[in-house]
């Protein structure tokens, strides 16, 4: 899933420098984690400091379908609407 950081940030009305200061990290940092990989423990203090939840910061799928179906001794993995199709008419 892709990051919203940035978009949040828009959205809340600061900019990268006001949340690097708010977080106590230079901007450069800050840019550095948004661009980059952050860990779940930057992202839990990005959500803290723009008061919104974690998963705010995600770009939500309404598309994504993930998972694994079980029929007997078969495990079918699900990564698509398609994958579902396929399994409804081989059933």
């Amino acid at each position: 899933m892709a990051l919203r950081i940035k978009e949040v940030i828009k959205e809340q009305g600061t900019t990268v420098q006001e949340l690097a200061d708010k977080m106590g990290i230079s901007r450069v940092g800050l840019s550095q984690h948004i661009n980059g990989n952050p860990s779940v423990e930057v992202l839990e203090r990005i959500a803290s400091a723009l008061n919104v939840q974690v998963s705010d910061l995600f770009e939500k799928s309404s598309d994504e379908v993930i998972g694994a179906v079980r029929i007997g001794d078969s495990t079918h993995v699900i990564n698509s609407k398609d994958d579902i199709k396929k399994l409804a008419e081989n059933l």
